[in-house]
């Protein structure tokens, strides 16, 4: 290198011009933003999909997913149901059974099929999600502690095989809990001896995790009493494959990605992908959000041109549907959760937002609702109310069931008006 190559005046130095010499964490993160795209995001979820489906041959057993994040890893038409056991619950220190999120909807399931498969995923870290670990070993032992009190080898709790096993001390934390958590299952007043007989026989847990999938039962299968001649095998499926280094060192995979779509799927729903999902993974990514508010707008217009609804037993006059809805004579109020439609007397827009935070913003409008929903039973008891969000199935289910239990006895008749 001759002389003439060195600066020689301060003003050459050009060692920390951003422009020229971009930072290192710069860099790294326009890496990184490039490796976690919308493609990347969707090519991974179809190649956990595919585990899950390879699961589901495999034991011969119907896929279910755990909401919301467990859609995205089923084809709608491989999906028999869903479930909603949330880590949270399995949080150390915060072990829960929880009363809000009974699924008792698997139980018939689970005894018709002689078990289920239920998809979830995790994020970057961990082979198993909390709900998988500790959430439905918990919701299984009082299952089967409070509909077969005659079998006590099936009350333990149904922990993961090593190495994702839990502690000691943990275990015995979460056993030393059960108890009560069965006294407040039993608390309800449920009739026991009917979800029995939906279950039929008790329930026993196995693991299926990406990566490291044996096929071997003996292997995946939680340590259970002999004492039990017949079991509902519960598969608990981890989809994703788990990444032990930066992203950027796997490829273009993603570990988790359909969790938490809120944050990168610009509105696109699991059900959206799966329908799309050729011209989605075809498209450029500098597209894509584009033809993501294409497809969310053709929906939109779709379930405006004619709405799904269903009267809900055993009730006369309530219904629920896919929404928003607007222009339907045959009911006199509409209550929807999201979306915008034209303002009309008989409707109620409580536009709830999406997701986690729509959750949030019905519980503050649902004081409003009910006083909608009275006022309107007041003026003519057999009104026809409709209730709707965007798949008819989350938010409008909760406006619901608040309106059958304030205003609805066991055999859907009007009770008294205050």
């Amino acid at each position: 290198m001759s002389p003439a190559d060195f600066p020689t005046r301060l003003a050459d130095l050009t060692l920390n011009d951003a422009s020229l010499n971009p930072s290192l964490y710069a860099s790294l993160r326009s890496i990184r933003k490039s490796t976690l795209s919308i493609t990347n995001r969707l090519n991974s979820v179809l190649a956990d999909a595919k585990f899950a489906k390879q699961v589901s041959e495999h034991y011969q057993l119907p896929l279910v997913a755990n909401e919301r994040c467990g859609s995205w890893y089923i084809e709608p038409r491989d999906k028999v149901g869903s479930a909603y056991f949330k880590s949270t619950d399995g949080h150390h220190g915060q072990w829960d059974f929880s009363l809000r999120r009974l699924n008792l909807q698997l139980l018939p399931l689970l005894a018709q099929h002689g078990g289920a498969i239920v998809v979830d995923s995790t994020r970057r870290g961990k082979n198993l999600p909390d709900a998988f670990s500790k959430t439905v070993p918990i919701w299984v032992a009082v299952i089967n502690r409070v509909l077969f009190p005659e079998l006590p080898s099936t009350h333990s709790l149904q922990h993961p095989p090593p190495p994702d096993d839990l502690g000691m001390s943990e275990i015995s934390q979460i056993e030393a809990r059960l108890a009560g958590f069965a006294r407040s299952f039993k608390a309800l007043g449920l009739d026991a001896a009917s979800l029995r007989n939906q279950l039929k026989c008790p329930i026993r847990i196995e693991w299926a995790i990406n990566g490291r999938f044996t096929r071997e039962d003996e292997f995946n299968r939680a340590e259970t009493g002999g004492d039990v001649e017949k079991w509902n095998h519960l598969v608990l499926c981890s989809a994703s494959r788990r990444v032990h280094g930066a992203e950027v060192s796997e490829g273009g995979y993603i570990q988790g990605a359909g969790d938490d779509h809120e944050g990168w799927a610009h509105g696109l729903t699991a059900q959206l992908f799966w329908k799309y999902k050729d011209e989605l993974l075809q498209t450029p990514e500098a597209d894509l959000p584009s033809l993501i508010e294409e497809l969310l707008g053709c929906c939109v217009d779709e379930n405006a041109g004619g709405s799904e609804f269903t009267r809900i037993d055993p009730t006369s006059n309530i219904h629920i549907g896919v929404g928003p809805a607007s222009g339907l004579d045959a009911f006199d109020l509409i209550i929807n959760c999201e979306g915008d439609v034209p303002p009309s007397t008989k409707q109620l827009d409580l536009k709830c937002r999406s997701g986690k935070l729509g959750s949030k913003d019905l519980r503050d409008k649902l004081g409003l609702v009910t006083d909608t929903v009275r006022a309107q039973l007041n003026k003519n008891k057999d009104s026809q109310i409709l209730v709707t969000c965007s798949n008819g199935k989350d938010l409008s289910a909760g406006v619901a069931v608040a309106i059958l239990c304030l205003f609805y006895d066991d055999k859907g008749t009007l009770v008294d008006l205050p």
